[in-house]
This record gives C-alpha cells, sequence and structure tokens, in this order.
C-alpha cells in the first residue's frame, strides 16, 4: 500500500477529526495527557508541537502562562484558529523560534508519525530552555495495543485513507532514549492505556468507567511502562 504524505493525509483529516473526539476513549487520552504535562507547564511558557485543531492546547491554556502551537497541516492550524489559538504552520524538524524560547515543549500523538524523529527532538530541545522540559509522547513497542496493531488487518483513519498508509514507528523506552541529544535526560515516566486491548472498552456503557479507573490507577506504575502511549518527561540540562 502507498504511503501517503503526512502533510497531505492530515488535511485531508482536518475535516473530519473532531467527529470522534466527544467520545470517552477520547477524551480520556487528551485528559491523561494534560494531566501528566500540567506539573512542567504550570505558569510557564509552553510550545505545542503538533497542536492539530487545538484540543489539548486550549486545555494547556488553563494553567500555562503562555501557549504557542505548530502543526505541518494548514487544515489543521486553520481550525486552531478558529479556538483563537496562536498556531502557526510549521514543520516540527524546523522550528520557526529562536534557542531556549520556552520553558516547556510537548507533544502528543504526533511524534509516532514523524520519520525523522532525531531531528526533531533535536529541535525540541533547541528552543527549550536549559532547566526545562519536554513532555513528549510516543507509541510503544512493548504494549497490547503494538501487538493488536501488528495482527488485525487495516482500517479507516480517514475518509480516503487506512492506517497502513500512514507512517507510524513504536518505540521502545531504549529506543527513546537513543534519540535524545546529550543535553537531555528522561526524568519520568507514564503509561496511557496499559490494559485495555481495545479502545472500545472505554466507550462501553458501565465498562467504560470501569476501564477508565483502572486505567489512571495504574499510569504511573510499573504497568505504565507497557502503556500503548508512552508519556516521557525529559528536562533540557
Amino acid at each position: 500500500m502507498k504511503r501517503k504524505e503526512n502533510i497531505k493525509y492530515y488535511d485531508t483529516f482536518a475535516g473530519w477529526y473532531e467527529n470522534e473526539r466527544h467520545k470517552r476513549y477520547h477524551s480520556f487520552l487528551d485528559t491523561s495527557e494534560v494531566a501528566l504535562a500540567q506539573p512542567f507547564c504550570e505558569n510557564q511558557s509552553v510550545l505545542e508541537v503538533g497542536a492539530g485543531t487545538g484540543l489539548v492546547m486550549k486545555r494547556l491554556e488553563e494553567f500555562s502562562r503562555e501557549v504557542t502551537g505548530i502543526d505541518i497541516s494548514l487544515g489543521m492550524v486553520r481550525k486552531a484558529h478558529e479556538r483563537n489559538l496562536d498556531v502557526a504552520q510549521a514543520s516540527a524538524t524546523a522550528l520557526p523560534f529562536p534557542d531556549k524560547t520556552f520553558d516547556c515543549v510537548v507533544s502528543f500523538k504526533v511524534l509516532a508519525h514523524i520519520e525523522a524523529i532525531r531531528e526533531t527532538l533535536a529541535e525540541c530541545a533547541r528552543v527549550t530552555r536549559p532547566g526545562g522540559h519536554m513532555v513528549l509522547e510516543f507509541y510503544n513497542k512493548h504494549s497490547i495495543r503494538s501487538l493488536v496493531k501488528a495482527l488485525k488487518p487495516a482500517h479507516n483513519v480517514a475518509s480516503d485513507t487506512t492506517d497502513d498508509q500512514v507512517y507510524t514507528r513504536f518505540d521502545s523506552l531504549e529506543d527513546i532514549r537513543s534519540y535524545l541529544p546529550a543535553d537531555c535526560r528522561v526524568k519520568e515516566v507514564a503509561g496511557i492505556r496499559c490494559l485495555a486491548p481495545t479502545y472500545h472498552f472505554y466507550n462501553a456503557p458501565y465498562l467504560g468507567a470501569v476501564t477508565e479507573r483502572i486505567e489512571r490507577a495504574v499510569q504511573r506504575t510499573p504497568l505504565g511502562r507497557i502503556g500503548g502511549f508512552l508519556v516521557v518527561v525529559i528536562e533540557r540540562t
């Protein structure tokens, strides 16, 4: 199956990206990500890399001093502007900011789809002030989600795109460490969606609430290391 260019895919995706966002599973992901980022963004200058339509960025604004975003897709940027968010069209591999601009850089649901991951992390580190943090989410190689992804048939992720047409990388924590610049160190690791084999568990009546409670309880425990989404807090030294 021919792979699609990220910018073309996300421009198409922008039109219906939010169609499913009201469901419990997506709300659980967004809420978990924001909660893990909050201690490092509180009253800080924050950059979100891959801001999309601004759903997470809008939440970050509630406690950050200021929040800026970038996204490769003009379609996504236009949607974020409808929320009056400060988002520019730019590539994660060439951030349009001076060195040491932000106290914290965050990125969710994005880095797994960027092939030039070392260049991207170098850029994230470059614009982070020494002593600042990066809160970055990766797809976990050692997870139930990764196993399901490998075994299941392709499915639609946009109106004219299946998931096997979109570049996606699953990483171990060791892989993530190997991507980091020398002046960065892993400070904390948490997992999201650690035990549920499918997102349908979250959206099911009654079962969804139970699944969510269990998942929140294990995010920062050793079981978090098998989360489908690894949220890694990285300190710029």
